[in-house]
């Protein structure tokens, strides 16, 4: 189709990734693609079982998570035509100048984790310079990690353990990291309930045993199904997750993960049957909000409503029908008469909505209080995806804008342009002008899977995992770290 203590254990601990590049690192404990190459290097009773939640090793994820995460699903050929010649490195180091210092990324996202990989390397591992013969390495522990597993390509799934712990494996030796701050399984729509609580156990198993993960999570479209599933998880395991991630669920056009909060209703988990209240009654610690923009719906250029266009490369892929790319298109010039872009307008609107609602529903994370300076105010948690610096600097100002009207504190300058005014404005314009022409095309939301959907995998597949120095290397370190406990303790 987008956020630590160490481990308590006091054996030595070996990991069991590949080898890394990164000396300052903590030793502690969507559209069809395929992944680039390796080869070189449901609903519920919320009543818990009897099995006791094992003790966590981190604190809460709404304590660690920072409030805007930089999403590069953006880095891959379904948004551009060349990732590669995309000024990554550049927006990525531009990013983490900027404050935000949180990524999220996907094996499913073409190239996406080998770029935001080497860009992060870059930084933390920098070469000297005459300019700058001193530089200062990135602090690992200073970011925040985020990558996915369990979706191959477009109708190809695996959640089996073997595919799972390979595929983590993987995504840290492309992030050039020895471990993962969250873990989602990706699109869980897409297979059975079994598979994804067959799936959270393995990342569990990780997590606990081996250190590579800190916290698990899932994603997927169809926000009911995401509720259904985080109240079976807590209903199999006795654990909540720890985050989940719904895309475009919330936004100008598709306001259904939040709808009571939306319109009106300032406490309604107790009784509320929306996906936003269930998801928090089955304890999940944070909901974090993607997709801003309908995967390109609510921009000035659109989505061409025929499938077959060159105009844009999202044509061919995206979901939606016609007749909502062209409902949506017709918001731009409403958006141009109030002297507005609409992606602008989408972007305002999502993000402070989205940071009062996830705050307000209890799921959202912890920033800092312009009253006691300390962290105890809470806002929902939101990924941002842009592709290019401009597009970055943009949705960072609206943000500084965000945190501002909401009285919590600011890092650098704010722009008083993107202050309570403009939000004023942007609540009105989307309210007044942008659902009405909308009509019944407000909340509309495409099915997912779609119609004839069958997963490409095979049955006897299903765990099968490429010949390549990835295990093997994890079988290694396993070894080194099993004769490491076997040596008599002086």
């Amino acid at each position: 189709m987008t956020r630590s203590l160490p481990h308590t254990n006091s054996k030595p601990h070996v990991h069991l990734s590949s080898p890394v590049r990164s000396p300052r690192q903590s030793h502690h404990p969507n559209p069809p693609t395929r992944p680039i190459s390796d080869t070189s290097v449901i609903t519920t009773s919320l009543q818990p079982s009897s099995t006791m939640a094992p003790s966590k090793p981190h604190p809460p994820i709404s304590t660690t998570l920072p409030p805007l995460l930089l999403g590069t699903a953006t880095f891959n050929h379904q948004y551009v035509s060349d990732p590669l010649s995309m000024p990554y490195r550049d927006i990525v180091s531009r990013a983490i100048s900027l404050g935000v210092k949180a990524f999220d990324t996907s094996p499913y996202y073409g190239p996406s984790e080998v770029l935001l990989g080497t860009a992060l390397d870059s930084l933390m591992n920098p070469t000297a310079s005459a300019s700058n013969p001193l530089p200062i390495p990135l602090e690992r522990e200073s970011i925040f990690l985020v990558t996915k597993a369990g979706r191959i390509a477009g109708d190809e799934f695996d959640y089996s353990p073997t595919w799972i712990k390979y595929s983590i494996l993987r995504s840290l030796q492309r992030l050039h990291t020895e471990y993962l701050d969250l873990v989602y399984m990706h699109d869980v729509e897409f297979v059975s309930p079994d598979e994804v609580l067959t799936a959270v156990k393995e990342l569990r198993k990780l997590r606990d045993e081996e250190g590579l993960v800190r916290y698990v999570g899932i994603s997927g479209f169809p926000a009911d199904v995401l509720a259904s599933l985080a109240e079976m998880i807590l209903d199999k395991t006795g654990e909540p997750l720890d985050a989940v991630l719904s895309y475009g669920h919330f936004t100008v056009q598709n306001r259904k993960l939040a709808l009571p909060w939306v319109t009106g209703e300032t406490s309604p988990e107790e009784s509320s049957s929306s996906p936003l209240a269930r998801l928090k009654r089955a304890g999940v610690e944070v909901v974090l909000n993607a997709s801003m923009l309908g995967m390109g719906l609510l921009t000035n250029r659109g989505i061409p409503p025929d499938e077959r266009s060159e105009a844009s490369p999202l044509a061919k892929w995206h979901p939606s029908p016609p007749e909502l790319r062209v409902a949506c298109k017709d918001l731009s010039d409403i958006t141009a008469t109030a002297g507005e872009r609409l992606e602008s307008v989408a972007i305002r609107w999502s993000l402070q909505e989205w940071a009062r609602i996830g705050a307000a529903a209890g799921v959202g994370v912890q920033v800092p209080s312009a009253a006691s300076g300390s962290n105890t105010a809470k806002v929902g948690a939101t990924v941002c995806g842009v592709s290019s610096i401009s597009e970055l600097e943009e949705t960072v100002a609206e943000w500084k804008g965000v945190l501002s009207s909401l009285g919590h504190v600011v890092e650098g300058r704010t722009d008083p342009a993107y202050g309570k005014e403009r939000q004023n404005k942007v609540v009105q314009l989307v309210e007044k002008k942008l659902w009405p022409a909308l009509g019944s095309w407000v909340d509309y939301a495409w099915d997912s899977p779609g119609p004839g959907y069958v997963n490409t995998r095979r049955e006897e597949d299903q765990g099968r995992i490429p010949s390549d120095s990835i295990m093997i290397a994890y079988q290694q370190r396993k070894a080194a770290r099993l004769a490491v406990d076997a040596e008599p303790k002086k």
